[in-house]
Order: C-alpha cells, then sequence, then structure tokens
C-alpha cells in the first residue's frame, strides 16, 4: 500500500491511497456492504456513483454465506461482482452491538449467533484468517469496541485489551502475509480510549510501535455528543503519523465527514445514506428530503436539480413518493442510488474546497442546510 498526499490544508488533506486492485482518492466515502452487498443497489450502481472502495463485514459474512463459500469463488471481489479494493470490518463492532449475545475473555469473544442461536468464538487470529480468506485489500485489527457512556477506569480496560488483540491481529496478518507477499494488501490499526483523551494517546502510541499502514479511530459515532466525537479528533489527530491514512469509524451525516477532514481525516464509512435511503430521507442540496411528505404528492420537479444521477435525471418527487406510499421496491433503489451518489459528490466537493482554501466556508453551507433547514 502506498499512500500520498497531493495538497494540505492546515489538517485537511487531499491524497490517494494506491493498492493492488486499484486506487483511492482521499477524502473518501465508503459505502457499506455488509454481506457483500450494498443494500438495494449493484455493484455497477454503486460504482457509477464514483466510489474508490466498498466495505465488507467480516462477522456477518462469516456466518453467511461462510468463508468456504466466498473462497470457492476466489474472494469477496469475485464472489460480488466488485474489481475495485474492499475495506473490511474486522467484526469488532459487534462485539459492541451484539452485547446481549456475546461473552469477552482474554482469548477472545463467544457469541451467541443472531442467525441460528449457535456458539461462535472469534478471536483476533480467527478475524484476521477469514479476511486473508475474504481477500480484503485493507483489514482491520480485531478490537473491543467500548461502550458509551464508559468510566475512565471501564474505557481503559477496554482499550488494553484492545491493545493486546491489535499485537496478535498484526502478527497473524505478518504471517499471513509472508506466506503470500503477492497480495498486496493492507492491516489498520484502531485506536481506542472513550473520550479519555490521555488514553486515546496512550492507544496511539503503543498501536504506531506495531507499525501499522494506517490507522483507524474507532468507539465513536455510538452514542457521543457531536460536540464530544470532534473534541476527541481535535486531541488525537494532531499526534497521528502525517503520512499515513486516517480512517474515523461509522461517520456519518455530510456535515459530520466535512468537519472531521477539516480536522484531517481521511476516510469515512457510514450506514447513513443506505439506511436514510430505505426510510425515505434523501440528502439534496437544498438539505433532507422526508419523500413521504404529502408536500410532494404533485411535485413534478426532480429531486434535486442539481444533481446528475441515474434518478434525478428520470424521475419527479411526485413519483418518488408515490413509490415510498406504494411500498415499491424500486423507491428504496432509487432513494439509495441517489443518496449514494450525493455523497460522493460531497466528497469531491470537499477535495475542491480543500485544494481552493475554502473548506470553511463549504462546511458552513452544510451546516446552513442540515443544522438549520427544515426541507420536509
Amino acid at each position: 500500500m502506498k499512500y500520498s498526499i497531493d495538497t494540505a490544508n492546515n489538517l485537511a488533506r487531499v491524497g490517494s491511497i494506491d493498492l493492488k486492485k486499484g486506487q483511492i482518492i482521499t477524502p473518501a466515502f465508503m459505502p457499506v456492504g455488509t454481506y457483500g452487498a450494498v443494500k438495494s443497489v449493484t455493484p455497477e450502481e454503486v460504482n457509477e456513483s464514483k466510489a474508490d472502495i466498498l466495505l465488507g463485514n467480516t462477522f456477518h459474512l462469516m456466518l453467511r454465506p461462510g468463508t468456504e463459500v466466498i473462497k470457492l469463488h476466489g474472494g469477496l471481489h469475485k464472489f460480488m461482482n466488485w474489481d475495485k479494493p474492499i475495506l473490511t470490518d474486522s467484526g469488532g463492532f459487534q462485539v459492541f452491538s451484539l452485547a446481549s449475545l456475546r461473552t469477552i475473555s482474554e482469548d477472545g469473544v463467544s457469541f451467541r449467533s443472531p442467525v441460528d442461536g449457535n456458539k461462535i468464538f472469534l478471536s483476533p487470529e480467527k478475524s484476521i484468517e477469514i479476511q486473508h480468506d475474504l481477500n480484503s485489500d485493507i483489514t482491520m485489527i480485531f478490537d473491543e469496541c467500548t461502550k458509551y457512556p464508559a468510566t475512565e477506569e471501564v474505557a481503559k480496560k477496554s482499550m488494553e485489551l484492545s491493545l493486546r488483540w491489535a499485537q496478535r491481529s498484526k502478527k497473524r496478518f505478518d504471517e499471513l502475509r509472508k506466506e503470500d507477499s503477492t497480495r498486496g494488501e493492507a492491516i489498520f490499526g484502531i485506536v481506542q480510549g472513550g473520550m479519555y483523551a490521555d488514553l486515546r494517546l496512550q492507544s496511539l502510541a503503543s498501536l504506531e510501535e506495531l507499525n501499522f499502514d494506517g490507522y483507524a479511530i474507532g468507539g465513536l459515532a455510538v452514542g457521543e455528543e457531536r460536540e464530544e466525537r470532534l473534541k476527541v479528533l481535535e486531541n488525537l489527530i494532531p499526534h497521528m503519523n502525517k503520512n499515513k491514512p486516517r480512517y474515523l469509524m461509522g461517520v456519518g451525516t455530510p456535515l459530520d465527514i466535512a468537519e472531521s477532514v477539516k480536522l484531517g481525516v481521511d476516510m469515512f464509512d457510514c450506514v447513513i445514506p443506505t439506511r436514510h435511503a430505505r426510510n425515505g430521507h434523501l440528502f439534496t442540496h437544498r438539505g433532507v428530503i422526508k419523500i413521504r411528505n404529502a408536500c410532494y404528492t404533485r411535485d413534478t420537479k426532480p429531486l434535486d436539480e442539481e444533481c446528475e444521477c441515474y434518478t434525478c435525471k428520470n424521475y419527479s418527487l411526485a413519483y418518488l413518493r408515490h413509490l415510498e406510499k406504494s411500498n415499491e421496491m424500486l423507491g428504496s433503489r432509487l432513494s439509495t442510488i441517489h443518496n449514494l451518489h450525493y455523497y460522493q459528490m460531497v466528497m469531491s466537493n470537499i477535495r475542491d474546497h480543500i485544494k481552493e482554501d475554502s473548506l470553511e466556508s463549504y462546511i458552513e453551507y452544510l451546516r446552513s442546510i442540515y443544522l438549520n433547514n427544515d426541507t420536509s
């Protein structure tokens, strides 16, 4: 993996990550394809949105269809017909989200499968091995996502466990990479520590000793206030290696992303554009449109007159509302196509504004349409 910075403006930067399966232009947003599919759309449609990379989930793919099935196809890329890079989450977030179904020990995590109730054990080594079988381009270490809120004592204990798991993850990854050095995959560490600046810095320093290819910031977007998240980033990022990519996991809205880019983040993923689309909440240059509202019943205008996506070029607000009210599957598809396209437009705009030294003005524009404007 090679990371290059093309333009830096204060902490914000435009760059690229070169991997064997393609180049990622940063700042980048990764659509979420948990089960090897971005919900309701084809890989070709994701590609048309100009996404350079998408995200798959180790835990869920391990359960369904299982790595043996995916290995029969030569890996996740061929299985789902996606020829660009894939980042795989390690399953660590499920340690957080499936708290009622799991038990944590030093060795790893025992789960009750949410699919059939069978007992499953996932260790740092097993997570890395699964990601290797998936042929992931960017592998994530197995960690514990610290709950929110957490006392400093709880956050410290969680962070220290994640560091021990990081060492084991890196060791197993290096062993597998040595066996096949032609694959060119990368591995990212994950900084934990809750809302506590000292713990975050301790986590970062220990991870940097292990020399990861990039560093993710985990344990955010788990219920904290926006101001708390920004404070964590403000305290942490100035201490991060300038020559390696920084990935903020699970964030967020267009405004969240732009504000985080300003602080130095390069990569993002979130279910918001796809989940909101399926619930009839569509991102536009005017703010979020709630397409099920009656005011769009006879509206013949496109969803977003500034957007060039397939949906906006071919369908009216009235038609999209009709599909949603009729529970037609096409409604979710068209809405998702638009939201994915819009998010990639936001990323392109962010990159342009960094180059033009006008990112703050773009952030103010996003604040005006997402914090102060109700288009419903």
